[in-house]
């Protein structure tokens, strides 16, 4: 076996795709675009989502949803959880540093602390927000509820 002796295998090289060569082509005349119309002319360019005159499907389909711009979107822990945290650390203080410390919430994340869940222990919890049942709970418990600013 030489180099000048080796060939693609049979079937794997195929034939460039000629078109508008003229009628003996087998592909001249209307250069596979059919007859007349928009799409067989040069330079046709369908609009994004048309579907030939009848109504788009994003027009079909209902507006749905809306996403204020200013809504605050609060990362939640429950009181058990904060229990958890509290016997887990050893602590009974728990501030947002805390918390970002020892990976339980990131850094720019507002906190929220939902009453789901007993308290048994005495804790001073700091977050952005209370529900009234969570602050209720807590301060029932003879901890502190600080809101952060």
């Amino acid at each position: 076996m030489e180099l000048q002796s080796l060939k693609p295998a049979k079937g794997a090289v195929k034939k460039r795709k000629r078109i508008a060569r003229g009628i003996g082509s087998g592909r001249g005349r209307t250069s596979t675009r059919g007859h007349k119309g928009a799409k067989s002319r040069s330079g046709y360019k369908s609009k994004r989502g048309f579907e030939g005159g009848q109504m788009p499907i994003q027009m079909r389909l209902p507006k749905i949803g809306f996403k204020s711009p200013n809504r605050k979107s609060y990362r939640t822990i429950n009181l058990d959880r904060l229990g958890s945290i509290a016997e887990q650390l050893k602590v009974d203080k728990i501030d947002l540093a805390t918390m970002v410390e020892h990976k339980i919430v990131k850094k720019n994340e507002l906190v929220k602390v939902l009453g789901n869940g007993e308290l048994d222990k005495k804790l001073e919890v700091q977050a952005h927000a209370f529900s009234a049942t969570a602050k209720q709970a807590i301060e029932t418990a003879g901890g502190t509820a600080t809101v952060a600013e």
